[in-house]
């Protein structure tokens, strides 16, 4: 009888240990970038009660009518988290973290779920960074939340991208604009797609975002929100657009950018690269100062962003870009012998204590094994240690760039291999 194969559920991947030195180092960008901005990490579970993923992103979204992962358990109803948006503002309202004074201003790295068609740069479980700044109504809130984006980009040395901005006005404005909206596309109801039609009655904006075909001819003539933004709207407007001018972030004005959740108000935002193909799309956000109310807190406006990832690695990979250097090994023990392995396994804490990467053989390989391992972990120097060297407790120390041995005690060793180390490279 055969046995059985598995394999990993469609559209989720494992990242394998030739890849995680890249993951480490963007995380590594990120809290750096983060701590010289002055922003807090918060980490929120990976479900989330059902019920707070509708109503913090829409009942209508693609997000909640296609793509989520929702189950129940007992009388509860789950979801695994498809954006951390709505989890983070669930946090800031059941720990009063309002009450900690001053604006808040936190970052997240994490997996989100999506149950959509799995492709480039797309999957079923991805990974997102962000942040959220919670508590201030203020452009300048929009922009350093911008200019972190941003920074993340730059400072990897992707160039190759567009920011696209956008105000969708307050709550006042957006009343306006639906109906003016909803009015003109009415008379073409029946030649909208099913999904624009339900969204017709509730949230015609959300059109806007539609990628059906049948839909871009009526998107391309309708009304445009920038004709009816009242003065508060378009006065944030024009102050996100100058923030942005001061700090020379180039950006362009897309009149049709409504972001794919509905609790955005006001400031949307996304960044696009051309390397990425069809799914283009590097990060996204805006503000959403009526979320924080819809989930159960006190008014409080807010802003964020949420970037992939994957899209992110992606975009390295097609420009040649090494986020994380080849991984060293600083020394490999080759022992010849039980009694060698013995000490081999002994003196492997000694190196660590002092800051060195240390390995030894697992296996009991023969000298010529062990010396090709250590030539596959990119070992800088090999520790030989034989009944001789145990002995004469001196052990040869071989320099494997260099191809030079000497024969050193167990100290002289630490010392050595430290100097090396030290040295400018």
């Amino acid at each position: 009888m055969a046995k059985p194969s598995y394999s990993t559920p469609l559209g989720m991947v494992d990242i394998l240990p030739d890849q995680t030195p890249s993951w480490r180092a963007l995380e590594q960008i990120i809290h750096e970038e983060a701590a010289k901005f002055n922003f807090q990490e918060i980490r929120t579970p990976i479900l989330e009660p059902t019920k707070l993923i509708k109503r913090g992103i829409g009942q209508l979204t693609d997000i909640v009518t296609k793509e989520i992962f929702a189950f129940q358990k007992g009388d509860t109803n789950y979801t695994l988290r498809p954006e951390l948006t709505a989890p983070v503002v669930r946090s800031f309202v059941q720990h009063h973290l309002d009450q900690r004074g001053g604006v808040q201003k936190l970052y997240y790295i994490g997996p989100m779920f999506r149950a959509e068609r799995p492709q480039k740069g797309r999957q079923r479980q991805f990974h997102q960074f962000g942040l959220e700044v919670i508590g201030s109504a203020d452009s300048v809130a929009d922009i350093e939340t911008i200019a972190f984006m941003m920074r993340i980009y730059q400072r990897i040395g992707i160039k190759n991208f567009t920011l696209k901005l956008n105000s969708i006005g307050d709550l006042e404005s957006r009343e306006r604009y639906k109906q003016v909206l909803r009015d003109d596309l009415e008379p073409h109801r029946s030649k909208l797609s099913e999904l624009s039609q339900q969204r017709l009655e509730k949230n015609p904006m959300r059109i806007l975002d539609s990628k059906e075909p049948e839909d871009q001819e009526y998107i391309a003539k309708a009304p445009k929100i920038q004709d009816y933004l009242n003065e508060d709207s378009t006065i944030h407007f024009e102050k996100v657009k100058h923030g942005l001018q001061v700090l020379d972030i180039p950006f362009e004005v897309d009149t049709y950018l409504v972001r794919g959740m509905d609790y955005y108000t006001r400031t949307a935002f996304e960044l696009s690269s051309p390397d990425l193909g069809s799914q283009d799309a590097l990060a996204g956000g805006g503000r959403y100062d009526l979320l924080v109310e819809e989930i159960g807190g006190k008014p409080t406006p807010a802003v964020g962003f949420a970037a992939g990832m994957e899209r992110l690695l992606i975009a390295c990979e097609e420009l040649n870009i090494s986020l994380s250097e080849k991984s060293v090994l600083d020394i490999y023990i080759v022992s010849l012998g039980e009694e060698a392995r013995n000490w081999a396994l002994s003196f492997l804490p000694e190196l660590r204590s002092h800051g060195l990467s240390a390995s030894m053989d697992y296996t009991g390989r023969s000298m010529k094994a062990q010396m090709k391992e250590a030539n596959r972990e990119h070992t800088r120097f090999t520790i030989i240690a034989g009944e001789n060297e145990l002995n004469n407790r001196a052990f040869i120390l071989r320099d494997m760039n260099k191809s030079v041995e000497v024969n050193l005690s167990a100290k002289e060793i630490i010392s050595t291999v430290l100097a090396h180390k030290s040295r400018p490279k």
